[in-house]
């Protein structure tokens, strides 16, 4: 199988190793077994990190499935150091032993965790890890995102993903190591926050952590910074050169993509204990008025709707080229952003959104039942996410809730709207830099920025809709017989966003196995194709009510073939075409597509 590169793209050590390939593998819907002693009969052989759904697993195995077992060897020697193993993503709540012994419990089907498992191994031997997985098919009340509980894929929802689909790597660690970072850009200040935390045997006096900050060959920074408890908290302050020409040659956006190179060294007195590689960028979003602003200037969002989805290898990448690939396919379509719909994403791709310049909202994946339980699952992993990506210099929006699903009747339940509320409330209070859509599409209340979504087809009934003033659009109901603010709640001026609109099915040949292709719109030919996506393009663009807009979609996703792109990334127009249209650039205009 092809490899991915080092998965924690901020935190990066040289000595690793992966754990990708060949894994024993075995259903256990009975639930027979409960731990590795049990004598498990092992009946598959499946790759990691695809999961068993998956052809690319080796096993493509789409019925209902309520448990799962992984198990394979591994050669390592902490040689004095400490052991950590790693995991990308499991889907849903995994049970983790090495050599027999239990060293890790997790729930949550998008979020990464790590063990410390030094003490479980033995000099001289091959190591064994065991991998229990649970995940309820029919369980509405966990965040699962598109993944279907019936046993074909319906409309808008997909084939589901069990068990290990992000990466699993293992790495050793000095005693004492640098645990985590979280880079915090303060854009007015021209400063970037530095906090590092620290793990270990035993946290001693006289920690020191060193940064070193470069942009290309110019040192920016070149500070040491003591560890106090088990971590040092500290505003970076650079060199501000005043004049706009200049500070723009260090700011990081979609048309500049400019990182910041940075080494990090811990010390103990004059001892390196541990040394990473990392990288920040300064820039700033925010919402000024009915603007969204980027760098401290109006920037007008033009965003496509991801979801994610490969058709042999369904929620995980097929390899560390197809993440970049798809960056770079959004951008040369014309797109400084995409949404990134019901999936958080490996943090491969948010590297190469940050390394090649594209914005991403990140979304948390849905509940479709509202339960204490419910929520407080949503709470926790979506704490989770946001603490292992905010670093992200792409990340742009946090978005916990969409079209009101797991809270759906918001204008009549008080505890629904709550939720929302609260999940803002959290949300903003971890991250006070970006801005955050509290429930995108409708029905909203506490939120930064007013999304909407609005699938219909005819472009001069879209225009005729949006070109009035923003008191006369929250006059009336919006697609789907559907308020766009809850009572109690009117628009306060916030920037109003076409989050979802255009979905126009065009399958020239339906993919592998899907039956009945799935739209909001139909069109029949290349040309029409073109004609209406660049006519709802020029809409969207022209409209002063929009400070931006998501196209849906990004490429055909199973049976939902309303992509720009096959599900194999095949545009359906010439890429040129596509790009001049999502820029409104008119004929004969001359321009430089995207990468």
């Amino acid at each position: 199988m092809a490899e991915y590169a080092y998965p924690r793209p901020q935190l990066v050590r040289e000595h690793w190793q992966s754990l990708n390939g060949q894994w024993k593998f075995t259903f256990d819907d009975e639930k027979k077994y409960r731990r590795p002693s049990d004598a498990i009969q092992w009946t598959h052989e499946i790759t990691v990190p695809y999961p068993p759904e998956s052809q690319a697993s080796g096993i493509g195995d789409r019925g209902f499935h309520r448990a799962c077992w992984y198990q394979r060897e591994f050669d390592i020697s902490a040689d004095g150091q400490r052991v950590l193993l790693h995991f990308g993503a499991v889907d849903y709540r995994a049970r983790v032993w090495v050599n027999g012994h239990r060293v890790a419990d997790h729930e949550g089907g998008h979020s990464s965790f790590y063990a410390d498992v030094t003490d479980y191994l033995k000099d001289g031997t091959r190591h064994t890890v065991t991998v229990y997985v649970e995940d309820d098919p029919h369980d509405l009340a966990k965040p699962r995102g598109k993944q279907d509980w019936q046993l074909e894929p319906h409309s808008i929802w997909y084939p589901r993903t069990t068990g290990i689909w992000q990466q699993v790597w293992i790495e050793r660690v000095p005693r004492t190591y640098i645990q985590r970072l979280r880079w915090t850009p303060h854009f007015e200040g021209f400063e970037i926050g530095c906090d590092t935390y620290v793990a270990g045997d035993d946290i001693e006096e006289d920690l020191f952590v060193e940064v070193k900050i470069r942009h290309g060959n110019k040192m920016l920074a070149d500070d040491y910074y003591k560890i106090i408890g088990s971590e040092a908290s500290r505003k970076i302050s650079l060199s501000d050169p005043g004049i706009d020409d200049s500070r723009n040659e260090l700011l990081w956006s979609p048309e500049h993509p400019r990182l910041l190179d940075v080494d990090l060294t811990l010390r103990h007195k004059d001892k390196v204990l541990d040394k990473v590689k990392s990288y920040t960028a300064l820039r700033s979003v925010a919402v000024n008025r009915d603007r969204f602003m980027l760098n401290g200037r109006p920037y007008h969002l033009k965003l496509v709707l991801d979801q994610g989805y490969w058709p042999d290898t369904l929620l995980a990448a097929p390899n560390d080229d197809a993440l970049r690939r798809d960056v770079e396919l959004a951008k040369a379509m014309g797109f400084n952003g995409v949404r990134k719909h019901q999936k958080v994403e490996d943090p491969r791709y948010l590297y190469w959104a940050d390394r090649l310049g594209l914005m991403v909202w990140e979304e948390m994946p849905s509940t479709y039942r509202f339960t204490n339980q419910s929520i407080n699952r949503l709470v926790r992993e979506w704490s989770e996410v946001m603490e292992r990506d905010y670093s992200h210099p792409c990340i742009i929006v946090w978005v916990p809730f969409n079209e009101s699903w797991g809270v759906p009747n918001l204008p009549a339940t008080q505890a629904h709207r709550n939720a929302v509320e609260a999940l803002y409330h959290l949300t903003r209070t971890f991250d006070s830099t970006r801005p955050v859509i509290g429930n995108d599409g409708w029905e909203a209340s506490a939120t930064d920025l007013l999304g909407i979504h609005d699938y219909d087809g005819d472009p001069e009934r879209l225009y005729a809709r949006y070109a009035v003033n923003p008191q006369e659009l929250f006059d009336r109901r919006r697609p789907g017989g559907r308020i766009l603010t809850l009572d109690g709640y009117p628009h306060r001026g916030q920037p109003i966003i076409l989050t979802e609109f255009g979905g126009i099915t065009y399958a020239k040949t339906p993919e592998p196995g899907v039956k009945d292709v799935w739209g909001y719109s139909l069109a029949d030919s290349d040309q029409e194709f073109h004609q209406v996506y660049r006519r709802l393009l020029e809409v969207v663009n022209e409209t002063p009510l929009f400070s931006g807009f998501c196209y849906t979609q990004f490429a055909d996703t199973f049976q939902e073939a309303n992509g720009l792109l096959t599900a194999d990334r095949t545009p359906k127009l010439p890429i040129e075409q596509i790009c001049a249209a999502t820029r409104n650039i008119k004929p004969n205009a001359k321009v430089q597509y995207g990468v």
